[in-house]
C-alpha cells in the first residue's frame, strides 16, 4: 500500500495542481468559443440555450 502511494502520489499531485491551475483558463476559453456561436446563431435565427450548465448540445 505504501509503495502505491509513493509511486502514484507525485502523478496525482501534479494532475490536481494542473487541473486547479488551468481550470480558470479552460472556462475562459470555453466562453470565448461560445461568443461567436451565439452571434452566428442570432444571425441565422437559431435559438441557443446559453444558461444551461450542461455543455453538450447547446442548441435548443
Amino acid at each position: 500500500m505504501n509503495s502505491l502511494v509513493v509511486n502514484n502520489g507525485f502523478l496525482v499531485a501534479v494532475s490536481a495542481y494542473l487541473l486547479i491551475r488551468l481550470g480558470k483558463q479552460i472556462i475562459s476559453l470555453s466562453s470565448s468559443i461560445n461568443k461567436p456561436n451565439t452571434i452566428i446563431s442570432a444571425k441565422l435565427g437559431i435559438a441557443l440555450d446559453v444558461d444551461s450548465s450542461d455543455d453538450s448540445h447547446k442548441t435548443a
